[in-house]
């Protein structure tokens, strides 16, 4: 898979993937709850909004993302997160 060379997607205002969070290692994004700072993983557990209920971040972030007009870049760090581990 390509390598994206960007370290930050924002998705929502409340939400971005980040290489540049002290959780992220060896280039794998993260998933970061902005006003808090919180980090998660692929298969970590989060309700990101009220009306979304419980979903792994990983869910989360498919969900963000379709709202979004991403370029190529944007959409291989996207993938890179959504796809680790699989």
């Amino acid at each position: 898979m390509a390598q994206s060379t960007i370290s930050k997607v924002t998705l929502t205002p409340s939400f971005e993937l980040s290489t540049e969070h002290s959780s992220s290692s060896y280039g794998q994004p993260v998933l970061v709850e902005r006003p808090v700072g919180a980090a998660y993983g692929p298969d970590d557990m989060l309700k990101p909004y009220a009306s979304w209920g419980i979903m792994p971040a990983r869910e989360a972030v498919k969900r963000m993302a379709k709202t979004k007009e991403l370029s190529i870049d944007e959409r291989l760090f996207v993938d890179a997160f959504v796809n680790f581990g699989r």
